[in-house]
């Protein structure tokens, strides 16, 4: 936290507790004229906001020898108004903790005292009594959600993973319990608590939360690029993958471009193909770089192109017969993918509901991955969502299959 804002709070807290406008003088106690005169005269100078002048004024009331208790409660008082406004930390503090043990300070302005040396404590850098007093602001009832989060802020600041991520965890369950959305701060700082943990699955599930409320085009990236080197992950998969990719904006260089479009080539779905080049080339990732590169692109590109109007052309009533009569289902389901690639949607999912009803598949995980991709893709999210939450599968299937259902929400 910066200075300025150290001093809002802490002045802030001071206002609360009635300390700038405090009265000097009691029915019980009495202030005498050599300690009053310079109290008074700094309690003039924090109206004007002349923070530093205060300060110097509460000092020569303490060079007043042989003060009372009561005087030097009065002391402190006036000292850590001034010593919040002029961003003197070490001098608020002092003057926190003197009054937190004083008898004379209520139950209320303890609590404040107590806030107050959070923040002051926190913004030092010493996190340990930043924990100690936020222990204890919490357990005698402190209501203030920023000295939590200053809490969970410095068990992490300090190295302590562990209580971290148990507090913070703690926090988002209550919320999610409550139907709250989730803080993003205490998410990421989850996510951070994992991370340094090497907890893989915890640090996953939270990134998968983050997506869910705050998504991001950088936690997409982080997320699919760890779900590739997750143990068992299938290389099979990577077209699925770069369709992900496509979707959430990731799928920025020319050469995954072009390897996206040969997979989607050789998988037999060329208007696949050629709407990842065309989209590739309208927005400037591809048709530039050496005359050889450009030649190579666009030589790819006219592969597609002529694939896909062989493709057309055999999509025929005979071909369709073939696919039906096959034992598997995956021909017809790649013959309806096509149609849906090449813009003709409803024909394409007649086709794709045939084969998925025929139930008889090479992968049959891979066929509802791809179906509820599709359905999500043509703007029919509510059934894509529905095919997707039926996908198993420990290779990677049911894994891209929830992140999809993330995206689609």
């Amino acid at each position: 936290m910066k200075t300025k804002l150290i001093r809002s709070i802490c002045a802030g807290a001071l206002v609360s507790c009635g300390l700038l406008m405090a009265p000097l003088v009691s029915a019980q106690d009495t202030v005498r004229p050599e300690v009053g005169r310079p109290l008074n005269q700094a309690s003039d100078m924090l109206k004007n906001k002349r923070f530093k002048e205060a300060l110097a004024k509460v000092r020569e009331a303490e060079n007043v020898p042989n003060r009372t208790a009561h005087e030097n409660f009065m002391i402190e008082r006036m000292r850590v108004s001034a010593a919040g406004g002029a961003g003197d930390m070490e001098a608020a503090i002092k003057s926190y903790e003197s009054l937190l043990a004083n008898p004379k300070s209520s139950a209320s302005d303890k609590l404040l005292f107590v806030e107050a040396l959070v923040n002051a404590y926190y913004t030092k850098k010493e996190y340990a009594n930043a924990i100690k007093y936020a222990q204890r602001y919490q357990s005698e009832g402190g209501k203030n959600p920023m000295v939590r989060t200053l809490l969970i802020q410095s068990y992490f600041q300090s190295g302590d993973f562990a209580n971290t991520a148990k507090e913070a965890l703690a926090d988002l369950q209550i919320d999610e319990k409550a139907g709250r959305t989730p803080n993003e701060e205490k998410l990421q700082l989850l996510a951070n608590a994992y991370l340094r943990q090497k907890n893989t699955a915890g640090y996953v599930a939270t990134i998968e939360k983050l997506l869910n409320f705050y998504p991001k085009k950088s936690l997409w990236q982080d997320i699919i690029s760890r779900l590739q080197r997750k143990p068992g992950f299938s290389d099979r998969l990577s077209l699925d993958v770069y369709r992900l990719q496509v979707a959430t904006g990731n799928l920025t260089s020319t050469a995954d471009f072009m390897e996206m479009a040969q997979l989607a080539l050789q998988a037999g779905f060329p208007g696949e193909a050629k709407k990842v080049l065309d989209d590739a080339f309208a927005a400037g990732v591809m048709g530039k770089g050496t005359p050889a590169d450009v030649d190579r692109q666009k030589r790819l590109r006219d592969l597609a192109a002529k694939r896909l109007t062989e493709n057309t052309k055999s999509l025929s009533a005979a071909d369709e017969a073939t696919a039906r009569a096959a034992k598997e289902g995956d021909a017809l389901f790649n013959m309806g993918y096509n149609h849906v690639t090449s813009g003709n949607a409803q024909k394409g999912f007649a086709l794709m509901d045939e084969a998925m009803k025929k139930g008889t598949f090479k992968r049959q995980e891979d066929a509802k991955l791809r179906m509820g991709v599709a359905l999500i893709q043509a703007g029919q999210k509510q059934k894509g969502v529905a095919m997707l939450r039926t996908v198993k599968g420990t290779d990677g299937t049911q894994d891209l299959a929830n992140l999809w259902v993330i995206f689609a929400k």
